[in-house]
């Protein structure tokens, strides 16, 4: 710690552009120090998480011999922002934000390195190892939606999509680094290593955070004060700071909109990897080396929209909905490919749209609501998304066994598509009624920046 202070000096992140030479730059995000070396920390994050998560799938299959326990173990990783994101988005509302994130990458990084220590004393059973991967998701309930928002504070509200997109560029390159990294350290140093380089990337990115500075013209949630004044006689306990978020999900019509449309894509398209595989080892023919050939294209497809992405200025749910049809109808289209040379041509638009979208909406998200209220919204959101994650292969499973894999693709695309259109049309037809929320004065600084109207 005592020698990171050399790597942020004091120093001002310089002015954003004025409004009428805004940059459209999709790297526009990287002017300011602080977004530089954020990226720098999650970039190196993200390849310790995906080596850890590699060797963490290996470990399973050599303790038990068993797919089945391989799995079990991603669930229970999982299962905690299912029930406890609702919680979590609490947490990171109520106290300070560059504390919560600090403390929690910290707290990653000494599970990492207990695990570490227990495979390398040949201690770690599969009760541990369930156990730590519970711990661990039970912190990213707190983690995640407070690195969210730790890193939209370091850029102006306009520049929010670019660092949405940088943020998806930076993980995906951390996947690609991080799972080709497992391999070559695994075979030199051991599994161990990999959990303690893990370790050490979260304490590299807790030792950055305090060094961290909000760029002039964010939304300013981590310069405030985190929990909201009470009035006297007020409820107390945390079922009123959830209802909270609750409620204000539940009432703002595009934030329902917004997860109708991600809903309905995640559960009847998306899983790429689970339908192309199908109808490319099946219809089409192909082998193990033509999906992979497609699961190229689509990594590629989905780097160039997040390029893409990143240039938006004025995201809305409207052009989520729209990005969301325009990929469905692809989808259908895929589903009627008479060969694996139109597939692909096919995939590569399919993933752009698809990652345009995802910043879009991810923009939306983490900019609609006041700023005392985001964590809970992060949190709502997170807990849906989990039960999209975990409901959807399945669901899309049973109607490829029914439809198969091009039925499954046309089926999934008209339902997407149909549902997007028929949202427009009553969108269209109905008269807009404001929803009365208590929020304080300066929990709309720079909302006139970045217009998100369904």
């Amino acid at each position: 710690m005592s020698s990171t202070p050399a790597l942020l000096p004091p120093a001002r992140d310089p002015a954003p552009v004025p409004p009428g030479g805004a940059s459209r730059s999709p790297w526009r995000s990287l002017r300011y120090r602080s977004m530089r070396w954020w990226s720098v920390a999650n970039f190196l994050s993200n390849a310790g998480t995906w080596m850890q998560l590699t060797v963490q799938n290996l470990l399973v299959l050599q303790i038990t011999g068993s797919a089945a326990a391989t799995g079990l173990s991603m669930s229970v990783q999982a299962a905690p922002a299912l029930f406890m994101s609702l919680l979590g988005g609490t947490a990171v509302d109520r106290w300070p934000l560059k504390l919560t994130a600090a403390v929690s990458q910290a707290l990653l990084g000494a599970v990492a390195f207990t695990t570490a220590v227990l495979v390398a004393l040949g201690r770690l059973d599969m009760t541990s190892l369930m156990v730590l991967a519970a711990v661990t998701g039970l912190i990213a309930t707190v983690d995640g939606p407070a690195c969210a928002l730790l890193g939209n504070d370091l850029v102006p509200v306009a520049d929010v999509p670019s660092a949405i997109g940088v943020g998806a560029l930076v993980h995906n390159a951390g996947r690609l680094v991080g799972t080709g990294l497992a391999g070559v350290t695994v075979g030199f140093l051991g599994t161990a290593a990999a959990y303690a380089a893990n370790g050490v990337s979260f304490l590299f990115v807790a030792s950055v955070v305090p060094f961290l500075r909000p760029a002039p013209g964010a939304v300013g949630h981590a310069a405030r004060v985190r929990t909201p004044p009470r009035r006297e006689g007020a409820e107390r306990g945390p079922d009123l700071t959830v209802r909270q978020g609750l409620l204000y999900f539940a009432r703002r019509p595009r934030m329902v909109a917004l997860a109708a449309v991600t809903g309905i894509s995640s559960v009847f398209g998306r899983n790429y990897g689970l339908t192309l595989a199908v109808l490319v080892t099946g219809p089409l023919a192909g082998g193990a080396g033509a999906f992979g050939t497609v699961s190229t294209v689509l990594a590629v497809g989905g780097i160039l929209g997040a390029i893409l992405g990143a240039r938006l200025r004025r995201p809305s749910v409207r052009l989520v909905g729209t990005l969301a049809a325009a990929g469905a109808l692809l989808q259908v289209a895929a589903g009627l490919s008479p060969s694996l040379t139109v597939l692909l041509v096919l995939v590569l638009p399919m993933a752009v749209v698809e990652s345009v979208s995802d910043t879009a909406g991810t923009a939306v998200l983490q900019t609609d609501p006041p700023p005392h209220l985001r964590g809970r919204v992060l949190g709502v959101w997170n807990s849906i998304g989990t039960a999209w994650g975990l409901g959807g292969p399945p669901a899309l499973g049973l109607l490829m066994e029914v439809a198969g894999a091009r039925g499954a693709l046309v089926t999934g695309g008209v339902i997407i598509a149909g549902a997007i259109g028929a949202g427009f049309v009553r969108h269209s037809r109905r008269t807009p009624v404001p929803v009365t929320l208590p929020v304080k004065d300066d929990d709309v600084t720079g909302r006139a920046d970045l217009d998100t109207a369904a």
